[in-house]
């Protein structure tokens, strides 16, 4: 802006100074008057597009959030920290501070960008809802890609401990009741319970729609639920529910999996920010192509199990 108005004043001078030549040169006063005022008008309208184009690239370097991040030296992520060995609050330590693969994942992003890594806890629905908003800069929570997230997200490249053998996506359930609910079919009319916003939810609804759903907000209720019969299964990451397994002997994974394209979870960043993705996705192959997430996921396996809780 300053350096717009310098050139401002600069044609205003120049016209003043040609204004002064043609009326010492036989030109009348109104027409060095007219001259000044006609130059006056172009040299305002030039300012004007000058400072219109000035504010319109503030604005685009400002709306890029990978330099907001950069300059306020720091990338907010919003987790849902009931998911061990992905995200969970380790209890050890004096103050409130959260393990897991999926926060070690986040730690190297924000490395990678230069910056440093601040958490914001809340549930699995509101972590999404932030991102959506922009109120958060990004999201790790155990997202797997759907087309309705690719809607209103930016989803980065997938990220997995393991690799996908076609069963990633599948139904915790009572040992007993194994044989029993082992079919599509069987489950018709059953209670099963998912967790809100989560990927479980979508894959119910779509591939076992005669089935009952409960909506539950944090996977360790379900479990709960399940033991208790309050539930006749759980959806469930099949990762997730092998974990759940070893503490609870009973239950067992059901022969029914859920047919998925992709495997893996994803970064979820607010839409648009393709800077920022592009960064997330460098990030994310890094880390799969050197092992350091499968390196993460079983040293925050340890962890958990440490702290004696449900992984």
């Amino acid at each position: 802006m300053k350096k717009t108005m310098m050139k401002k004043y600069a044609v205003i001078g120049m016209t003043a100074m040609m204004a002064a030549v043609l009326y010492g040169c036989g030109g009348s006063a109104a027409e060095a008057q007219q001259a000044l005022e006609q130059d006056a008008q172009t040299a305002a309208a030039s300012s004007a597009a000058e400072d219109t184009e000035a504010e319109a690239a503030g604005e685009s370097e400002a709306g890029n959030r990978l330099e907001q991040i950069k300059a306020a030296g720091k990338i907010v992520m919003a987790t849902s920290p009931d998911f061990a060995p992905y995200e969970f609050e380790n209890i050890s330590g004096a103050g409130k501070e959260y393990a897991g693969s999926d926060i070690e994942l986040a730690k190297y992003i924000a490395e990678k960008i230069g910056v440093e890594l601040e958490i914001q806890a809340m549930d699995f629905a509101a972590c999404q809802a932030a991102v959506t908003t922009g109120a958060v800069d990004m999201s790790l929570a155990g997202y797997s890609a759907t087309p309705e997230r690719e809607e209103s997200m930016g989803l980065s490249h997938p990220y997995s401990e393991e690799a996908d053998d076609g069963k990633s996506q599948g139904i915790l359930v009572k040992k007993e009741r194994a044989e029993e609910l082992s079919t599509a079919e069987a489950f018709s009319g059953k209670t099963i319970a998912a967790q809100n916003g989560a990927l479980q939810q979508t894959l119910l609804s779509e591939q076992l729609p005669e089935a009952n759903m409960e909506t539950i907000i944090n996977v360790n209720d379900a479990v709960m639920m399940l033991t208790t019969d309050k539930v006749d299964g759980i959806a469930i990451a099949t990762s997730v529910g092998e974990q759940y397994m070893e503490n609870y002997p009973d239950l067992v994974m059901s022969d029914f999996y859920f047919e998925i394209e992709s495997a893996g979870s994803v970064v979820a960043v607010p839409k648009g920010e393709d800077e920022l993705l592009a960064v997330v996705n460098e990030a994310v192959d890094e880390a799969m192509e050197k092992g350091l997430y499968k390196q993460w996921y079983d040293e925050s396996l340890e962890l958990a199990k440490s702290l004696g809780l449900d992984v």
